[in-house]
């Protein structure tokens, strides 16, 4: 037979539990909070009020001679598709070394009432690195040139 207090017993299922519902609040809290939407400059400028209150990523194209750089903050203008949206980057890093006129843009904040997207992070990449070469032709293999010929 066990000796074991059952008040002891109802003491440990009782803190399992709130140990067990506090970490399952936080968790669930911690991925509501960091989760961000991705959407286009089209579709932010079409959610009305939602728009507001969400973490967001919008992505285009850097607008030339948009760019103004103070310190690591960095005010700039993204465009797709015909759409133009105003980004302020006020972040702890200065925006990368790709982040130039015409590279793809990544911008990750909240839209604000101003009209001004205001981004926390920024992510580029150059878009003439990815961009095929003008006027060169891609490179084929064809069987007769990847064999050397038969004597």
């Amino acid at each position: 037979m066990s000796n074991a207090d059952p008040k002891n017993s109802l003491k440990i299922i009782a803190a399992t539990i709130l140990i067990l519902a506090t970490v399952g609040y936080l968790a669930y809290t911690g991925v509501r909070d960091n989760k961000s939407y991705y959407v286009t400059i089209s579709e932010l400028q079409g959610m009305g009020n939602k728009a507001y209150v969400r973490h967001l990523r919008v992505a285009g194209n850097v607008a030339p001679g948009s760019i103004h750089r103070v310190g690591t903050n960095a005010t700039f203008d993204l465009l797709e598709q015909g759409h133009h949206l105003q980004v302020s980057y006020q972040g702890t890093e200065p925006p990368p070394d790709t982040f130039k006129d015409d590279a793809q843009a990544l911008a990750v904040g909240t839209f604000g009432r101003d009209g001004v997207f205001h981004a926390t992070e920024i992510q580029a990449k150059c878009a003439s690195k990815y961009a095929p070469v003008p006027n060169q032709q891609p490179a084929t293999t064809t069987a007769a040139t990847a064999l050397p010929a038969a004597r």
